[in-house]
């Protein structure tokens, strides 16, 4: 008797579950017949804000000439930074060329 009455209480809970099921389906497609349909949204394309150009590099400006010796070390050292400017590219040549002509100047 057990496996009968269990039988039957699953018979009825499945049909219970499928008319709950029916029920709803019909109003939610109810729901969405009568709603108006969302109006489509809009894409504006985004444009990318200019950025301002990266100011070079300041240049090395020649020490005043005298004879002294922090004037040579000074002169060296402007020498060692236009050479790693070089060396790094952001110098050309020419510019290396007529730089190193400046602070060589007496």
């Amino acid at each position: 008797m057990g496996l009968i009455s269990t039988a039957a209480k699953v018979a009825v809970a499945s049909s219970v579950h499928g008319r709950v099921q029916r029920r709803q389906a019909e109003r939610w497609a109810a729901d969405q017949q009568s709603q108006p349909p969302a109006p489509p949204v809009a894409h504006t394309p985004i444009t990318p804000v200019p950025q301002p150009p990266l100011a070079p590099p300041p240049q090395a400006q020649p020490p005043a000439a005298s004879g002294s010796p922090s004037d040579t070390d000074a002169r060296i050292a402007q020498l060692k930074a236009l050479a790693e400017l070089k060396a790094s590219g952001i110098l050309t040549d020419a510019e290396f060329e007529a730089e190193k002509r400046k602070v060589l100047q007496p």
